[in-house]
């Protein structure tokens, strides 16, 4: 083939030129696609199909950034002061850690863009395209140029494609021309001159959304050649937003500053009333409230927010907006799909019901000339599970699908469409032209008025055949039926209603989709999470209920609701229905928003699950939009917040699961951060008053800081779900992450540490010893005890054990090795002012982290006899 020259000009005028000239220009032949090391060359010499991007910040930039914090810079003009009055020891000491600390942030903003980064790769799209003359899936990123790519409705259009091929192809072009009604395609090229972008109407544009029909195209420009590409060029400046949860937390965090420079202020005011040096108490306030005030904390939470949502690939749930992780926790409602999530996806043909005993070679002849199922590069077939089904029947039965196909080519087609229910094809027929049709009993039955037998066509018998048809449907059956019709003249050109009437009926098919392995487990899950699972399905009412049952979505009498009922009732009516309904069936996809609205006006907090265009409303109005990541549209992806990697019910309920944990990690490392920072403030703040000297130098309070909410903290990340993550209720919706009881056990801790640290500054006072270095070291080993404790809110660390979280039994073990150093290394000794302590003085330290330890896990067991119902035993019987 001959490497395309100037696709630059080509993309411009493609729409100018007919498809036979344009294909010889790109070097293709659009029946069997580019060759796959043609490709590669075109690739390497036109780059990624990927839309431009702002520039990543500079390394430079990103150091820089960490600088920009208010309470920074007072630290380091405090620390250049400290130098000017001749304390370089201080200075350089506070230099190290300010440069620590900023290290600590690069490596947390690092991991979580390479998280984020990560996430983005999996969630790209992709295009199904023609190459070396099969079908493939690829990565949108690529395409280039020449490659043949097949749309169909619910695609998002990949790369600026020039149409060669079109099915009553409407797209929604919105995105680039702001006209909000569909436009119908067609593949003749235009006459020279200006056309707008609108009326270009053999041209199918990047990020335009395909509604109805099918198409191919040749690609003629990618990436930032697109129109689309040109659009997005001028919008290379957008920031990311940030969480509810960030937003929460910066706002608490702005709240507690103001409180905290107060008491700083106090304790500066105090200490100089007392005779303290001033140097020394601007220093210790500025230390004091640069370790208190928790200005990185929502940074934080975003490191574990993009940790969680890396972590919930491997349940197979890929998070497209990160806020969903956060919100997961709170889903008291999933309404699933039945067919593909909570069933194999892999439908098997198992009764066919010729009703007056016709042909059964008729019937599967006709369903082959009616699907879209075809065979792939490996022999196997592929497309919609219901027709591979029919196919692999037809095939089994002694039907030769190719040679069908070859002798009745297909010259037009009225598409399924939710509305119809149903698919029509159009062949010519010895003298004549047949149509086939297929679709649901509801919507065929009505329109047949004959049935097919050996003896010729009967007059068909409606009601017979539609309680043939619910009596397959009772035993969990999809049923379908089949029909046919002879024209003498062409029907192209008349509208699918006309077509389809007068027909005669084939026979009707039944067909099973078994549930998933995991899904009737998923579904007690849901269950005992306070969580109820809804099935929401276009099947038949008596189908829908049979898979229910057995999965346990709902019981032998429980009512369905269908999309006929529903669309009778006013909202207020919904809403009381809602309240009981568990199984809802021959369900318009357009009514799912109408479910998901009554059960939220109820209060519950919705997931819904979807996979086509016309699902992107109930997604985006969902709580959280759950959309298929196999069998899904690309419209119904981007509606979504999280997409399912297998489309599996159980990926939806382990979700849940996962997210509940990462709320709970997030809780847990602001448990420990507060309470650290409650017990320093408490410490400085209540020794002058009791007329003791200031416990800790500035270098250990910036110390206790780096080195407790370091390792210790982001280590909580790794922390697996407690016992009872899926045996509890949901979260409420507004419920603050400061509930069940996190602020009483912030003050009451702090209070105890700060005891524990004052009570050893009097005692070693009193008895001359190293008082000042047992009171940095207390403070630092009672964060490490309080760690341990709070990895579960119930469970005692005996019954978790150490080895269940690694990382944080390695922070600690880091922790503590780290301040022994500074007390027994004579060079650290000079720089932190700390003095060797004997055995018998860290004995009392490590005896006092034990304290809270303990202390902690008292607590829990008094929450856990409480959960029983017991009334707590006390100490003496």
């Amino acid at each position: 083939m001959n490497h395309p020259q100037d696709v630059g000009t080509l993309a411009r005028d493609a729409h100018l030129h007919p498809v036979a000239a344009l294909a010889a220009h790109l070097g293709v032949d659009p029946r069997e696609g580019l060759r796959a090391e043609e490709a590669l060359k075109r690739q390497a010499s036109h780059g990624s199909n990927s839309l431009p991007e702002s520039p990543p910040r500079s390394l430079a930039r990103r150091v820089l950034d960490q600088f920009r914090d208010f309470m920074v810079l007072v630290l380091m003009a405090a620390a250049l002061l400290s130098g000017l009055i001749g304390d370089v020891a201080d200075t350089v000491a506070i230099g190290v850690i300010v440069v620590l600390n900023a290290a600590i942030g690069l490596a947390q903003e690092w991991r979580a863009e390479r998280a984020l980064d990560a996430l983005k790769r999996l969630a790209s799209p992709h295009a199904t395209v023609r190459r070396e003359g099969s079908t493939q899936i690829l990565d949108t990123s690529q395409l280039v140029p020449g490659d043949v790519v097949l749309l169909e409705a619910g695609n998002l259009v990949p790369a600026d494609l020039r149409l060669h091929h079109a099915a009553h192809l409407r797209v929604d072009e919105s995105t680039l021309t702001g006209e909000s009604v569909t436009v119908e395609k067609h593949t003749a090229h235009l006459p020279g001159g200006a056309h707008a972008l609108g009326d270009r109407l053999n041209m199918a544009f990047k990020g335009t959304l395909v509604t109805h029909g099918r198409a191919e195209g040749l690609v003629t420009a990618i990436g930032a050649q697109t129109e689309l590409g040109r659009v997005a060029g001028l919008l290379r400046d957008t920031e990311a937003r940030s969480t509810p949860l960030q937003l929460r937390l910066a706002s608490f965090g702005r709240r507690l500053s103001l409180v905290v420079l107060c008491i700083c202020a106090l304790i500066f005011g105090i200490g100089v009333v007392r005779g303290e040096a001033v140097l020394l108490m601007a220093l210790t306030a500025i230390s004091l409230a640069v370790a208190a005030i928790p200005e990185a904390l929502p940074a934080v939470v975003t490191v574990l927010l993009a940790l969680g949502a890396r972590r919930m690939v491997k349940v197979n749930a890929l998070v497209r907006r990160l806020p969903s992780v956060e919100t997961l926790g709170s889903v008291s409602v999933i309404c699933s799909d039945k067919t593909g999530t909570l069933t194999q996806n892999r439908m098997r043909v198992q009764v066919v019901d010729l009703l007056a005993g016709g042909s059964r070679d008729s019937i599967w002849r006709a369903v082959l000339l009616c699907t879209d199922a075809s065979i792939d590069a490996q022999g196997a077939w592929v497309g919609d599970p219901t027709e591979t089904a029919l196919v692999e029947a037809a095939q089994a039965g002694g039907v030769d699908p190719a040679a069908v196909r070859a002798a009745h080519a297909r010259l037009h087609e009225w598409p399924f469409d939710s509305e119809r229910k149903r698919m029509s094809t159009l062949h010519r027929e010895h003298e004549g032209w047949l149509v086939v049709t297929k679709g649901a009993p509801e919507t065929v039955l009505p329109r047949c008025t004959r049935v097919a037998s050996e003896q010729g066509d009967l007059l068909l018998d409606s009601a017979e055949a539609l309680f043939a048809a619910k009596a397959m449907a009772a035993q969990g059956l999809r049923v379908l039926a089949v029909a046919r019709r002879s024209f003498a003249e062409d029907p192209a050109g008349q509208p699918a209603d006309a077509v389809e009437s007068g027909m005669v009926l084939l026979g009707l098919v039944g067909l099973a989709d078994p549930p998933r392995p995991q899904a009737k487990a998923a579904v007690a899950d849901c269950r005992s999470a306070g969580i109820t699972p809804v099935m929401i399905t276009g099947d038949h009412p008596a189908t829908a209920l049979a898979i229910a049952r057995e999965l346990g979505i709902a019981e032998g009498d429980a009512p369905v609701l269908t999309g006929a009922e529903l669309g009778a009732m006013d909202d207020a009516a919904l809403q009381r229905m809602a309240r009981d309904v568990r199984v809802y069936a021959r369900v318009d996809p357009a009514q799912k928003i109408r479910i998901v609205r009554a059960l939220q006006a109820q209060g519950q907090f919705v997931a819904m699950t979807g996979d086509g265009v016309n699902d992107a409303p109930a997604l985006k109005q969902a709580d959280i939009g759950v959309a298929m990541g196999r069998g899904g549209t690309d419209v119904a992806r981007e509606a979504a917040s999280l997409v399912l990697l297998d489309d599996n019910f159980a990926s939806i309920v382990a979700a849940v699961g996962e997210g509940r944990r990462i709320f709970d990690n997030i809780r847990k490392f602001i448990r420990y951060a507060m309470t650290g920072n409650s017990g320093e403030i408490w410490t400085l703040f209540l020794a002058p008053l009791m007329g003791m000297p200031i416990p800790l130098l500035p270098l250990h309070i910036l110390w206790v800081n780096l080195v407790t909410d370091g390792l210790p903290g982001l280590a909580l990340a790794a922390e697996p779900a407690e016992r009872d993550v899926m045996r509890r209720p949901p979260r409420a919706p507004g419920e603050s992450v400061f509930a069940g009881g996190l602020w009483q056990h912030t003050l009451w801790v702090g209070l105890l540490i700060a005891a524990l640290c004052l009570g050893i500054q009097a005692w070693a006072l009193k008895t001359g010893l190293h008082w000042q270095t047992m009171v940095f070291t207390v403070l630092t080993l009672s964060q490490m005890g309080h760690v341990l404790a709070i990895r579960s809110e119930t469970d005692s660390l005996f019954t978790q054990g150490l080895r269940s979280n690694l990382p944080l039994a390695g922070a600690v073990l880091s922790t503590l090795v780290l301040q022994l150093a500074v007390i027994y290394v004579p060079a650290l000794q000079a720089v932190f002012r700390t003095e060797a302590l004997t055995a018998g003085e860290l004995g009392l330290c490590l005896a006092c982290a034990a304290v809270v330890f303990f202390a902690v896990e008292a607590e829990k067991w008094i929450r856990r006899q409480t959960a029983r119902g017991l009334r707590p035993v006390s100490a003496t019987g």
